[in-house]
């Protein structure tokens, strides 16, 4: 029962259930970025090219000869990961950047002097009294 209940400490922590969700959010945007590149960016791009689809470029090694398949490089599909951790890199940098300009920000707002202590306070109003008296 020891180790069940270790395990269970162990999944609630705030730092496992943050990372869980941060797992997910980004599986999800990595799907969400290689449709971007693959549906908006690349098309585009292949027409540029004179009408190249990327997806399917691929370089024949061996000839298929009856039952075995073709042995082929798909450096076409190696390229479309390329630009697609690219842009990935691009807007994680930008976030980062932008999180860190706001923490800057932040830090650079001014802070208000800490309140004085009792012993300063007594101090001051000792020195205001004989001021008075003088």
């Amino acid at each position: 029962m020891r180790v069940i209940q270790e395990f269970k400490e162990f999944a609630i922590k705030g730092n496992v259930v943050d990372m869980a969700v941060g797992i997910i959010i980004g599986a999800a945007f990595g799907k969400i970025v290689s449709s971007f590149v693959g549906d908006v960016i690349m098309p585009p791009i292949g027409v540029l090219l004179g009408g190249v689809d990327f997806t399917n470029l691929a370089l024949t090694v061996k000839e298929a000869s009856g039952d075995l398949p073709a042995v082929v490089i798909g450096y076409g599909k190696f390229l479309q990961t390329v630009i697609d951790f690219t842009i990935i890199a691009l807007a994680v940098f930008i976030g980062v950047k932008f999180i860190n300009t706001l923490k800057k920000k932040e830090e650079e707002a001014p802070k208000a002097p800490p309140a004085p202590s009792t012993q300063e306070v007594l101090l001051m109003e000792i020195r205001d009294i004989l001021k008075e008296r003088n």
